[in-house]
């Protein structure tokens, strides 16, 4: 997902954006005026983004997302733009303000034909054909015209939201269409941000189409989008700082084999301004530790016993990077289940949680990807990605702490409903290593005195950004990459010194 303009930090379900609209209309915003912003506002949106086009056809369904479609073929048709418009639903069949608009389309003789599957589309292609009322998978003829938006090279702009795109879960129904501007209104749908939307949804562009910033307070929204302008806030520090001013993080982990999980995750404590980062780990990877990172206290570790009184000397703890399920591990782990200290668990941590070892203790945060929240939940990862939001909400209620749920629109869910939704990132960044370097971060930042909620958005935020942009400069992106860029970062939004 792509945007040039800053968006909202405000996201709502489908249901609410409906009641949103509701309300606008019942304030006395006519429902065709409000029609009709729209299409000047997804006529604006494509113009700027393609200044050479004038060519149009729009893919027309049933409902307002058609009636946007036909208000903006007459604005095409008004500027000289060659037009058609392909009617999937018969516009007979139409009602209220989209019949109206057919009715001014036509009128201003637009061409408008049956749409076939043989139907040729040319320059840019408008997808008019659902919106967020969509219930249950795609059927025919939608499929179809949908299969043909797709295949078609040129240019797409989805009205309000692709077809087929589920507003609430940001999955495709079937199928979704595939468009490469999105222009939404009213208010920001929370299924553009996350699930498969970033394959679906291109650069996304809102408009709230002049409604009363009073009626709009009228619904709390289901979602906080992660912005630079809104993100929890990292105090800048005092000349007079010292290290034992911003904490502790102990990482436990590193059994043999994946002593680099743990590596990387007292790394990215140390660079995001942990005051000092304790490492316990397996004897047989001090040297390297050592080596690597010499700032780190490496204390290699054979049993609970010994690693009592580091757990005693942390603020926060990090737990699960190399971990492993064996003996060694399950030993730690319980160590650090009873400890009342600030917590992160990650990797094997949240397997061992998941298999009843252990029990997480309060003010702790959890950051699992798709595959061990499934696990944590007991179903299945497809269940898990058929509704992130329900995951991520039902791990922090079940769990009582704060959950990161990992994946393409990245989820942080508190216990309390609060919800928020991350949608920077990079494909590239798909590569091991990267969630050792989140933990850390969420470690250094507990350790800064942010709260597990707080700590847990930033260091997404944080972690989601610095891989968009080591990942432009293409594959072959290392896990170690973002450390150094999430310091850059951190600085650049929160400067160490006034």
């Amino acid at each position: 997902m792509q945007s040039n303009q800053q968006l909202p930090d405000v996201l709502y379900s489908a249901a609410q954006v409906r009641d949103l609209d509701a309300r606008l209309i019942a304030a006395g915003t006519d429902g065709a005026q409000l029609m009709q912003r729209a299409a000047r506002a997804t006529w604006r949106a494509l113009c700027r983004r393609w200044p050479q086009a004038r060519v149009l056809t729009v893919m027309a369904g049933h409902g307002n997302n058609a009636g946007d479609g036909y208000w903006v073929a007459a604005l095409a048709l008004q500027a000289g733009w060659q037009v058609q418009v392909w009617a999937v639903t018969d516009p007979a069949a139409l009602q209220g303000d989209a019949r109206a608009a057919y009715a001014h389309a036509s009128a201003a003789q637009v061409a408008i034909q049956p749409w076939g599957e043989h139907s040729a589309l040319a320059g840019v292609v408008v997808d008019a054909l659902l919106g967020t009322g969509l219930s249950g998978e795609v059927r025919a003829p939608y499929a179809a015209a949908i299969a043909a938006i797709n295949a078609y090279p040129g240019p797409v702009v989805a009205v309000d939201i692709p077809s087929g795109l589920s507003a609430d879960t940001g999955n495709a129904q079937g199928v979704a269409v595939k468009a490469d501007l999105t222009v939404t209104y009213i208010g920001l749908k929370f299924g553009l941000f996350t699930g498969q939307a970033a394959d679906h949804v291109g650069q996304v562009v809102f408009d709230d189409l002049q409604a009363e910033p009073a009626v709009l307070a009228q619904v709390p929204p289901q979602a906080r989008l992660l912005q630079p302008a809104s993100l929890p806030p990292l105090a800048a520090r005092p000349a007079t700082a010292h290290k034992g001013q911003y904490g502790r993080v102990l990482v436990i982990g590193g059994d043999h084999g994946t002593g680099g999980a743990a590596l990387l995750t007292a790394e990215s404590a140390l660079r995001s301004g942990a005051g000092m980062v304790t490492l316990a780990t397996r004897e047989a990877h001090v040297a390297a530790a050592l080596t690597r990172l010499p700032e780190v206290m490496a204390s290699p570790t054979r049993s609970a016993n010994q690693l009592m009184g580091l757990v005693e000397a942390a603020s926060v703890l990090v737990v699960g990077p190399g971990l492993g399920q064996g003996a060694w591990g399950r030993s730690l782990l319980s160590v650090a289940a009873s400890s009342a200290k600030a917590q992160v668990w990650d990797a094997d941590a949240l397997n061992l949680l998941a298999a009843g070892a252990v029990a997480l203790p309060a003010d702790s945060v959890i950051t699992p990807h798709p595959g061990e929240a499934a696990r944590l939940l007991a179903c299945s990862t497809a269940q898990v990605q058929a509704d992130r939001a329900s995951a991520a909400q039902a791990l922090a209620r079940q769990y009582s702490a704060v959950c990161v749920l990992k994946g393409a629109g990245s989820l942080i869910a508190a216990p309390d409903g609060r919800l928020a939704v991350c949608a920077q990132g990079h494909p590239a960044m798909a590569t091991a290593g990267l969630g050792d370097v989140l933990a850390g971060l969420i470690g250094a930042l507990r350790a800064q005195h942010l709260d597990a909620f707080d700590a847990a958005c930033l260091g997404v935020w944080l972690h989601a950004s610095a891989g968009e942009g080591q990942g432009r400069e293409g594959r072959g992106l290392a896990a170690s990459d973002l450390i150094p860029a999430v310091r850059r970062l951190l600085e650049e939004h929160f400067p160490c010194q006034k």
